[in-house]
């Protein structure tokens, strides 16, 4: 192994001993978690809203039955992923979940066939 690889594993190896023996340390790792997943969140909202105003004219070309249906996909998508810890936790809501989903999914493709049905 290199040095870099080696000095790597040192790390995660005194982070983890940090988060095992150290007092608190359990909070401060789900800190860092929460940290963390709201950095991500924001990088996602940073990128959608990126991808909106690239594709502004394209969207606005579909019309507003399928614009409809592209938002109302992405919403979909929204409550589902905010919602999974408790849909999760039972078969009904884990149907629901995938319900959600797919049909996010079968929503954005038909978008997407009749985006390209007008060859852009």
């Amino acid at each position: 192994m290199s040095r870099t690889a080696l000095r790597n594993v040192a790390i995660v190896l005194a982070l983890a001993a940090a988060v095992a023996f150290l007092p608190g340390g359990g909070k401060s790792a789900t800190f860092v978690s929460s940290l963390l997943g709201v950095a991500i969140g924001v990088i996602f909202v940073l990128l959608a809203v990126r991808f909106y105003r690239e594709n502004r004219v394209a969207i606005f070309g579909l019309g507003d039955r399928h614009r409809a249906l592209l938002y109302g996909a992405l919403g979909a998508v929204v409550v589902a992923l905010a919602g999974r810890g408790r849909l999760l936790g039972t078969s009904v809501g884990t149907l629901v979940f995938f319900v959600l989903l797919l049909g996010a999914a079968a929503a954005v493709y038909a978008v997407w066939k009749h985006h390209r049905s007008y060859g852009y």
